[in-house]
């Protein structure tokens, strides 16, 4: 292992001889760290790389889809539309519960409650 390090130190230092890292992008500019402490350490390394690559988790997706459809939901004056996307809601609330596999205890709660008292007592 030793000697694997002692040739990259060698042509590290060559590179930089030869001016190999002089005009790098970003060269001279502080560095954008990324708080990953909330990420599991053996998970970290696993989780940038699916980040540079582009690949969004599922549960996170879902996550937005459940906010943008609140977030419609919440200045919606049609009862029609409105049970239909508090349907979409629920089954996309349901679909994430089912994801995380965790006990039903910390499962995201559905809505329909409120809004059922309030459809059927218009």
């Amino acid at each position: 292992m030793i000697c694997f390090q002692k040739i990259a130190e060698r042509r590290i230092l060559e590179a930089m001889r030869e001016g190999a890292f002089d005009n790098l992008p970003g060269a001279g500019q502080p560095l954008k760290l990324e708080d990953d402490s909330h990420v599991p350490e053996d998970l970290r390394i696993a989780y940038k790389i699916l980040k540079n690559a582009g690949y969004v988790p599922p549960e996170v997706v879902l996550k937005k889809e459940i906010a943008k459809t609140e977030d419609l939901l919440a200045g919606m004056e049609d009862t029609k539309e409105k049970y239909r996307q508090l349907k979409k809601l629920n089954f996309l609330i349901m679909k994430l519960n089912m994801l995380r596999g965790t006990s039903t205890g910390l499962e995201k709660a559905q809505r329909y409650e409120k809004e059922l008292v309030e459809r059927f007592g218009s």
